[in-house]
């Protein structure tokens, strides 16, 4: 790790994010860090000293150069804290992007100057961005995120200028010259300027980016997989399901069409991924092959099924992970249906034949199930999971439930 560039970095961006920059202080303080924030065990016992010379040296070398200070412990030579040379700031700017390409506050600022003469006024929810730009860049601030504001500023103007019916994959090219860059990585961003601008928030009901069908972009065709013994009259004509053992696909846009589903199954499980979905077996249930979070012809399909089949028992099958849950929980809510947790519990967990399966929890997993312990519904779950620190996938629980019915 190249502690000079970290060093120097994290000093900058403090000194560029704090009233002083902005000229609003009443107390000076001058800018530190701390060597544990370059080397988090720089002051344990059992710290790597090759390490701890590392960042030593860098602050020494950062020192010679002019462009900081240093203090020392007062009993032994471990460096206590690092403070920046205000004065130097720009010079130590110019130092890191011509050594380790850094991009500096004053070079942002330029940029999104720039941003805002090309792209305001251009269309209405691209103003509104640039207006907000202008309103940060007057209180000397760069919004977080500047990186991707030209990608949103000129989907936006593109979208909102469209008068053709596109799918999205066609519009990313016509916007990126990429046909997933749009969905893939500013599917959000645009979506939610979009409804800040028309004052239309995310509801129960409605998916996030369903706004864009009113500037006719639409998402590719879907289909839809479904197995079990049931029933559907589309336009007038009866198609026995059941007699396709391994289920059928249809194009979602068939839904239109449908009149009537009727379940002939107690059970109606949604199944989270492809491989377990063509391992179940039909018995007594109907299974939906999910894919993840609920699309928008899913979810209607679904309240179609619900409409037409409320006795039925609605279950879902998923991944025993964070990703699982809040799956679940978009379901239930864009949907209205009461999806019970299926094959998703503590038992999964502690049964003998899966323990070599299990996986430990990252990070941002122990993140995500901290926040769904908060919710009822999957506090016990999630507690467990975070206590024993594992996570189990979907795939080996499908094989298995299969292998004990032969």
């Amino acid at each position: 790790m190249d502690y000079e560039e970290k060093l120097l970095t994290a000093l900058v961006e403090k000194y560029r994010a704090s009233k002083k920059d902005r000229g609003t202080n009443v107390i000076a303080r001058r800018t530190k860090l701390t060597p544990s924030g370059l080397y988090k065990n720089y002051s344990q016992n059992d710290g790597d000293m090759e390490q701890i010379e590392a960042v030593n040296q860098a602050i020494l070398a950062c020192s010679q150069k002019g462009f900081v200070t240093y203090e020392k412990e007062k009993f032994c030579s471990e460096i206590r804290s690092v403070y920046l040379i205000d004065e130097k700031i720009e010079e130590i700017e110019g130092y890191l992007e011509n050594r380790y390409g850094y991009v500096s506050k004053p070079a942002r600022r330029r940029n999104l100057e720039r941003l805002i003469a090309v792209y305001g006024g251009r269309s209405p929810a691209a103003q509104r961005e640039c207006e907000k730009l202008r309103q940060a860049l007057e209180k000397n601030r760069i919004p977080s995120g500047d990186a991707q504001t030209e990608d949103l500023l000129k989907a936006l103007v593109f979208i909102e200028t469209n008068e053709k019916e596109l799918y999205l994959r066609e519009a990313s090219s016509l916007i990126f010259g990429d046909s997933k860059y749009l969905e893939e990585k500013m599917l959000g961003p645009v979506c939610r300027a979009l409804r800040e601008y028309l004052g239309r928030p995310d509801s129960e009901t409605e998916l996030e980016d369903e706004i864009l069908t009113e500037y006719h972009i639409l998402r590719e065709k879907q289909k839809l997989c479904l197995k079990g013994d049931v029933t559907m009259r589309i336009s007038g004509k009866e198609l026995e399901l059941g007699a396709f053992p391994d289920g059928i696909e249809f194009f979602a846009d068939e839904l239109g069409r449908i009149e009537e589903i009727r379940l002939r199954t107690p059970f109606f499980t949604t199944v989270e991924n492809y491989t377990s979905w063509m391992r179940c077996r039909k018995g007594e249930e109907t299974f939906f092959y999910l894919g993840g979070y609920a699309t928008r012809s899913q979810r209607d399909f679904l309240k179609k099924v619900y409409f037409d089949n409320p006795s039925a028992v609605y279950r879902h099958f998923g991944d025993i992970d964070a990703g699982g849950l809040y799956i679940h929980e978009h379901l239930c809510r864009v949907t209205g249906i009461p999806f019970r947790l299926y094959r998703m519990s503590r038992e999964q967990l502690e049964d003998p034949y899966f323990q070599s399966c299990l996986h430990p929890l990252t990070e941002q997993d122990r993140v995500r199930l901290q926040s769904l312990e908060k919710q009822e519904a999957y506090r016990e779950l999630a507690g467990y999971m975070l206590k024993r620190g594992v996570k189990l996938e979907q795939e080996i629980v499908s094989w298995w439930e299969q292998q004990k019915e032969e």
